[in-house]
């Protein structure tokens, strides 16, 4: 890949985002339905793939109060806007949330389990009004629109033939490696790089607005309490775990605060961008040695992903806390033999670890990944990894990442189809 089709790839999967992105693409996928009927539905049919409908069903959505998919829905039709994407619901208000409650209570909204396609992400939403019908069909992406039918709807859309279909884009993104991604980091030109400075602003304010409420399970301010302190002392580690916990709690409580996302995840983008941040200004490394360290683990990130796929049974955050390791390892001042080293130790910890869900107590698991890739760092830049004689790790540190894709992505299947049937079947 050349470097114009990196920064394309990373402008393209690094983005902003309100709330978790699953309820939030439903809305997004009802916004556009709603737009091609030309008038408020009457009735809303939506059909998500198993990986959508565990990923909304116990989130917050923002300024609601409330969790799950219904809320999501409504206020997509309500007051969303297509061409808000990701932030679809930055309208939200109070008069909002409460036609919202009262549209779910009309009992307007059905939402089903779709038919297996093969698509890990799919969302397919119906509108109705009188005679009048339109449908919209997000697949793949959480931004991914290929189908879009209805009276109002200012161009027909059909591309359901892909869905389904292995993703061939231009360039083949999955053609980059560990390597390349390592080379760009931090040989780019800066002022080609320095875009990702964004996410460092969006997310650090995340994580101070996080501060002024108590979100979710309050993990991030547990740790900048007098018990954490007095149990994980007041140190660059505690700070990283803090952060990276508060704008996690934050997000997925539902608070109207934006956050800069990674591969379609906001969770993603806060443990990729928050442990660098926070290391590299207590460590006193240069604006430049943070711009490409941002670089480094967002395109980690974002390599890892495109072989694993969007949604999976494997946690994000493993995905994003191995990015941060690279860009901690950078910035105690390894090379890449050392960056490849702390990638091998994050899958020989983390590989296997299970997603049931976006919920608040994602922070917990953020918190187990970034903790992972400090000790990962510490251990590569002293020349320690995990040999190709443990477990799933290679000699070749992209046959290691691919090993560990395979398993969340294949291997973990039928885990993924038992953490479904144990979260829809719960008792009460």
């Amino acid at each position: 890949m050349t470097n114009s089709q990196i920064i394309e790839l990373i402008k393209k999967e690094v983005v902003p985002a309100i709330g978790c992105t699953e309820p939030v693409a439903v809305a997004l996928c009802t916004a556009y339905a709603t737009e091609a009927l030309g008038c408020l539905p009457e009735h809303i049919s939506v059909k998500l793939s198993g990986n959508m409908l565990k990923n909304a069903m116990g989130v917050g959505v923002p300024g609601t109060g409330m969790t799950g998919l219904p809320i999501a829905v409504a206020l997509g039709a309500l007051i969303g806007k297509s061409s808000y994407q990701l932030e679809v619901l930055k309208d939200c208000n109070a008069q909002a949330v409460s036609d919202g409650k009262r549209f779910i209570a009309e009992g307007r909204i059905k939402i089903d389990l779709a038919p297996d396609n093969g698509e890990m992400l799919y969302i397919d939403v119906e509108c109705v009004s009188g005679a009048a019908r339109s449908r919209a069909v997000i697949a793949r992406e959480h931004t991914g629109l290929v189908y879009l039918d209805g009276p109002a709807a200012a161009e027909k859309i059909d591309r359901l033939a892909t869905v389904g279909a292995r993703e061939n884009t231009a360039g083949n993104f999955e053609e980059l490696t560990l390597r390349q991604v390592f080379d760009f980091a931090t040989t780019a030109p800066l002022e080609d790089i320095d875009f990702i400075n964004e996410s460092r602003r969006l997310n650090e304010a995340a994580a101070e607005e996080a501060l002024k409420g108590n979100y979710g399970h309050e993990l991030g301010k547990t740790l900048s309490r007098p018990l954490g302190k007095g149990i994980f002392g007041d140190t660059i580690f505690s700070h990283i775990l803090s952060a990276t916990s508060n704008a996690c709690d934050a997000r997925m409580a539902g608070a109207m605060i934006p956050v800069m996302s990674n591969s379609g995840s906001g969770n993603q983008g806060i443990a990729a961008t928050l442990p660098v941040v926070v290391f590299a200004r207590e460590n006193h490394n240069t604006e430049e040695e943070l711009t490409r360290a941002l670089v480094l683990s967002h395109l980690t990130a974002i390599y890892i992903k495109q072989s694993l796929g969007r949604l999976s049974a494997l946690c994000g955050c493993v995905v994003a806390s191995t990015g941060s390791s690279c860009a901690l390892t950078y910035l105690m001042g390894g090379g890449y033999e050392q960056v490849a080293a702390s990638v091998k130790n994050m899958i020989a910890n983390l590989a296997g670890m299970v997603c049931d869900g976006a919920k608040p107590s994602c922070a917990l698991k953020v918190s187990s990944g970034v903790s992972t890739a400090v000790l990962s760092a510490m251990l590569a830049i002293q020349n320690h990894t995990v040999e190709s004689t443990e477990g799933l790790i290679e000699e070749d540190v992209d046959r290691s990442i691919h090993n560990m894709t395979r398993l969340g992505s294949v291997g973990m299947r039928e885990t993924d189809k038992m953490v479904l049937d144990i979260m829809t079947h719960k008792a009460g």
